[in-house]
């Protein structure tokens, strides 16, 4: 069974767009890497691009070979993979952690989030999202209107 993403953590970002991934997020992305550990440095896929506004995504090398699957399986021609190959493919680039546990943002991807500071990163399960800190605050702080009695399970059906 494949790990998954859990937790959030914040990490500095140097004035290179140098950030740590935590030690978590970097296991799972070596179990998603079919070149690890004969190259002890794990790859990723980083998407971004319009329809992610305040964040990027980050995905392992076999997620996203499951998305470029589903993309491949859409009919040849169709609008629907034109427009998924265009943002999801289009906009996404693969990099690796180094030796040092760190990835680099480019300057343009850094920029389109508002990224200087701390960065702010939390699982979604087969991913993590990165923030700038201080949106990723206000964003939570505009969801958290939820009852006191909210339990997330309910959203599953098996909840209380």
């Amino acid at each position: 069974m494949a790990l998954s993403f859990r937790g959030e953590f914040t990490q500095r970002v140097d004035g290179k767009g140098r950030m740590s991934i935590p030690a978590d997020f970097r296991r799972v992305l070596e179990q998603g890497d079919s070149r690890f550990p004969e190259n002890p440095n794990p790859r990723l896929v980083i998407l971004y691009g319009p329809h992610l506004k305040n964040f990027l995504q980050a995905y392992t090398i076999a997620a996203m070979a499951e998305i470029e699957a589903d993309i491949d399986a859409l009919p040849r021609g169709s609008r629907e993979r034109r427009l998924a190959s265009k943002n999801i493919l289009g906009r996404s680039w693969e990099t690796e952690v180094d030796k040092d546990g760190r990835i680099v943002l480019p300057k343009v991807r850094r920029d389109q989030i508002g990224l200087e500071g701390e960065a702010h990163m939390i699982a979604m399960g087969d991913h993590f999202e990165i923030w700038n800190a201080e949106t990723f605050a206000a964003v939570e702080a505009d969801e958290d209107d939820l009852p006191d009695d909210f339990d997330p399970l309910s959203l599953l059906g098996g909840g209380s």
